[in-house]
């Protein structure tokens, strides 16, 4: 392998050498070359030894259970996760996970059917959909936000036959209950004995007497492209989508992270990330279950804690997303020497202006900013501390690795095609939506969709380059500089990021309509001086100005979660259309809640006291950044 290797790239480079300098650019192309091949070598090599462990395991069908009871056969004594004062071993997961496998399966679940489960971070949630994996079953993550309508939609669209709950969620799925009558309850108690809710299992004493046998033929019946868990994400239109995550996927993901932040068995990783995500649930927890590193879970992220849990439990990696580095940055006493022993960082969304002062104040060796959507296939890595950049593609790799950039229109953001009717690639340096194109045969580039195959079509482009092909789009506008590097720019669509959350407006405005009735309304991000993402902000045509701003505020809070409701509200006589009857979103949020701009009423919603404000009120603490939002 090592001599197959130093030969593809020796010929390579030749190759490279023989094509730049044949172009009539050849002098910048012999500059773009002396500035990246040491990157590029390090990347195509790091590159490969993902794409042999991908070929390896999939000539012998491998899947997340298989890789996983090879681990315990290894090294049965070794931490697989710390939590809290708890420490699991490979062993004891293996034992409870190999519990829940057969009581459910005892329960009559079979292969392809669906399991929701709806629990706080713990070592308990990986074993539960891990052991549901062994007979086949499909885990539905359901965010611990939800409540209400979305907690319905969210169980209902994976077609959910069960929901295990924990005791701290049983409110919200008594206020669905109605609703979900055929879907059987299983109630997991958290912390000591607790009336189980009418109509529910004790899971903790169900599970108490079966055998924690490994059950070897419902594993060995499992493969690579079944379905493993459903993660659900907004995507870019519409309300939350339950992406298919097979055991391909899943295996794809964590070993890209492995491969290319160069982790070993030696690490041990700091994930205080929602499992109900793909960053927490799937890159995190999927080192201990795929390659043997112990992983550190938390419960609820807290920043004042972050580099306390990082020295008691000696991380060497730490994993961050969105605003996770200005928190931490916020409590921490400047030029105070933090002893700990991380070395790397990753994650997505470090700020470009906050990402030096973070490096240089906790003197991090690495930071792996990466780029990817829990279901798309575009993913990409910062390896080399490139200040911003969310990761590279050499600009003659495409046939390795094709993913690119097209022209879009400004207002609809849909992509721009030339007279023959195909789309147009960006040139350097200008903004455009990040594709990537479809190959099923291969798990680095494949597209597996939604369990809603509507939604799944939604996301493809097709007939892009030339007829018959398909790409992925991500919805996401980036752009690329000459030595390959991609920069994060915007979202476009119907949906925003705040607080590490997808927030889909549809949604939101289907509240709003409900409330305060018939009025027209549109919901959409805005920029926020100071934060990651885009706060959310909802105009309301009311020109007699009737609407009751505390029964609307209300009526938000029950039923959406915090972070998607609307901070900023401003009341207007009309919203701006375009000549098809559409309203020019992109105008409304270039405006954002500028009160020097707006001549409209604009308020803000003040969390603690559920309701809303004069922004006039706070506008200048916003802005100045003191009131954190």
């Amino acid at each position: 392998m090592q001599v197959l290797t130093e030969m593809y790239w020796i010929l390579s480079i030749i190759f490279l050498l023989t094509w730049f300098l044949s172009t009539e650019k050849k002098y910048r192309w012999i500059y773009i070359l002396a500035k990246t091949i040491r990157r590029d070598i390090i990347a195509g090599h790091r590159f490969l030894r993902m794409n042999w462990l991908m070929y390896k395991w999939d000539q012998c069908q491998e899947t997340i259970p298989k890789l996983f009871t090879k681990l315990v056969k290894k090294h049965p004594q070794k931490v697989a996760f710390y939590f809290e004062d708890e420490t699991w071993t490979y062993q004891q997961l293996e034992d409870f996970s190999n519990k829940i496998a057969h009581y459910f399966k005892e329960e009559g679940y079979k292969h392809s059917d669906t399991v929701a489960l709806l629990l706080e971070n713990r070592a308990e949630y990986v074993g539960i959909w891990l052991g549901l994996s062994k007979i086949g079953v499909v885990t539905a993550l359901i965010n611990t936000n939800l409540i209400s309508d979305p907690l319905y939609h969210c169980i209902s669209v994976a077609n959910s036959k069960a929901i295990i709950y924990g005791t701290s969620y049983a409110n919200a799925v008594n206020g669905i209950k109605d609703k979900i009558k055929p879907v059987k309850l299983y109630q997991f108690n958290t912390s000591g004995e607790r009336i189980v809710e009418d109509g529910s299992i004790n899971l903790n004493k169900a599970i108490e007497n079966q055998s924690s046998a490994s059950p070897e033929q419902d594993i060995a019946l499992t493969r690579r492209r079944d379905k493993v868990v459903y993660i659900y994400t907004s995507g870019t239109t519409g309300l939350p989508k339950a992406a298919v995550i097979s055991h391909s996927r899943y295996m794809f993901a964590v070993s890209a992270v492995y491969t290319m932040a160069n982790l070993n068995g030696n690490d041990i990783y700091y994930d205080p990330l929602p499992l109900y995500h793909s960053a927490g649930g799937m890159v995190g927890v999927g080192q201990s279950i795929m390659f043997g590193i112990p992983v550190v879970l938390r419960k609820k992220f807290s920043a004042s804690n972050f580099w306390n849990d990082c020295k008691k439990y000696n991380c060497t990696v730490a994993h961050y997303i969105g605003e996770i580095c200005r928190y931490v940055l916020s409590v921490h006493k400047p030029g105070t020497k933090v002893n700990f022993t991380v070395k790397k960082v990753l994650g997505n969304g470090l700020r470009p202006e906050i990402w030096k002062q973070f490096v240089d104040e906790f003197e991090i060796e690495h930071v792996y900013e990466f780029y990817g959507a829990t279901e798309g296939n575009s993913n990409l890595m910062n390896i080399d501390n490139t200040v911003g950049s969310v990761g590279f593609v050499p600009r003659y790799a495409y046939a390795l690795y094709p993913v690119t950039l097209i022209k879009c229109d400004e207002d609809t953001h849909e992509p721009v095609r030339n007279e023959e009717g195909f789309c147009v690639r960006c040139p350097v340096g200008e903004d455009g939506i990040l594709i990537g194109k479809i190959n099923p045969r291969r798990s680095l580039n494949d597209f597996s969709g939604y369990a809603d195959k509507k939604a799944t079509s939604s996301k493809v482009i097709r007939d892009v380059f030339k007829k018959g092909d398909a790409y992925f789009n991500s919805g996401d506008l980036l752009v690329q500089d000459e030595l390959g590097y991609y920069y994060f720019k915007d979202r476009t669509g119907d949906t925003f990021r705040w607080k590490g959350e997808n927030v889909a407006t549809n949604e939101i405005e289907a509240v709003i309509a409900k409330v305060v009735g018939l009025n027209d309304s549109v919901v959409y991000g805005v920029e926020v001086p100071g934060s990651e993402g885009r706060a959310g902000m909802a105009a309301i045509v009311d020109k007699d100005r009737t609407v009751n701003l505390n029964e609307l505020a209300q009526g938000l809070k029950s039923h959406i979660p915090g972070y998607a409701i609307p901070l900023f509200l401003r009341i207007t006589d009309a919203l701006p259309m375009t000549g098809t009857f559409k309203v020019k979103k992109m105008e409304l949020q270039k405006k954002g809640f500028n009160i020097h701009d707006i001549t409209d009423p604009l308020y803000f919603y003040e969390a603690k006291k559920s309701t809303y404000v004069p922004l006039s009120d706070v506008y200048d603490d916003i802005i100045s950044g003191k009131l954190k939002l």
